[in-house]
């Protein structure tokens, strides 16, 4: 191999390098689309947001032994240490009614934790928020309880989660279960350093 063959091939390579690189940056191999947070920044230095989910369209899973399944072919193990568990997945909304993650509900009784209702709710390329709610509704049907954990951007915060379901009325036959909507507030602000 001559001396130009060479140094034509070495050249070769680094602009190929070079506009493989140009051409990365201007045309992104993957181009996720992240949707706008839509917080209302509140007098204290903290924040709320709004979720919601639409009834039975968003919801993914239901499971619960006794308890009709969804999907219908969805087999809950009938075993004894899960006792009245319930366990729903659902695609979460903003206030515009976006699709911007997915949610868990898990509820039931046990000996040893009592009632328990938990909330964990992923949004994609934001984090993931971890709550524990009251097991009751009060009487207008609200429950209240506290973030207890939180990833990326939930990471530092602290506050309560509220949870509100309520009937919709939209004039649709629906043979898979009452229309409605369940709502999750949040209500959230720093630690302050060093708590």
């Amino acid at each position: 191999m001559g001396p130009l063959v060479f140094k034509s091939f070495v050249i070769g390579v680094l602009s190929g390098v070079v506009l493989v690189a140009c051409l990365l940056h201007f045309v992104p191999v993957v181009d996720q689309h992240r949707e706008a947070s839509l917080i209302s920044v509140q007098a204290n230095g903290g924040n709320t947001e709004s979720f919601h989910v639409n009834l039975p369209d968003d919801r993914i899973v239901l499971g619960g032994a006794g308890k009709e399944v969804i999907p219908a072919n969805l087999e809950w193990p009938e075993v004894a240490v899960l006792g009245d568990a319930q366990a729903e997945l659902f695609k979460i909304r903003n206030r515009n009614d976006v699709v911007v993650g997915v949610a868990s509900r898990i509820s039931g009784t046990g000996s040893a934790t009592g009632n328990v209702v938990e909330w964990t709710l992923h949004l994609p390329a934001r984090g993931t928020l971890y709550a524990n709610l009251q097991p009751l509704p009060d009487e207008g049907g609200s429950r209240s309880g506290r973030l207890r954990a939180g990833t990326r951007e939930f990471a530092s915060m602290q506050g309560s989660i509220n949870e509100r379901t309520r009937a919709i009325e939209d004039g649709r036959d629906n043979d898979s279960g009452p229309v409605g909507r369940i709502e999750l507030v949040t209500a959230l602000v720093r630690e302050a350093e060093g708590s």
